[in-house]
């Protein structure tokens, strides 16, 4: 139930950090209200994931797999640039993240 936890805390984490890039500088109504709500589902779904992981893993693979999935969204819906460079790192970052995963199975 944890990893689900986890899971749903970095999907609310992609939608933080788009929605925040659609607030243009917090002046857009409705951006900032979405922003708020992914904010505290990011932040929620993470508080309960802590009950059951250490800190530093939780709060590393939440930032891994939010990364990973903010550059993903951006390379598929918002036409952001990639190279295959910029996909290598990418999956560098995914196997950090599958490896503190199971450095932390107890």
């Amino acid at each position: 139930m944890a990893w689900l936890y986890l899971l749903a805390a970095a999907l609310f984490e992609i939608g933080w950090i788009y929605s925040l890039k659609f607030t243009e500088g917090f002046t857009r109504f409705w951006p900032v209200v979405f922003y708020g709500l992914f904010g505290l589902g990011a932040v929620g779904f993470l508080s309960l994931a802590l009950r059951y992981y250490p800190v530093g893993i939780t709060y590393a693979l939440w930032v891994g797999i939010a990364a990973v999935g903010s550059n993903v969204v951006g390379i598929i819906f918002f036409g952001e640039s990639y190279r295959f460079v910029k996909i290598i790192f990418i999956v560098m970052i995914i196997g950090g993240v599958v490896g503190l995963r199971f450095s932390s199975v107890k």
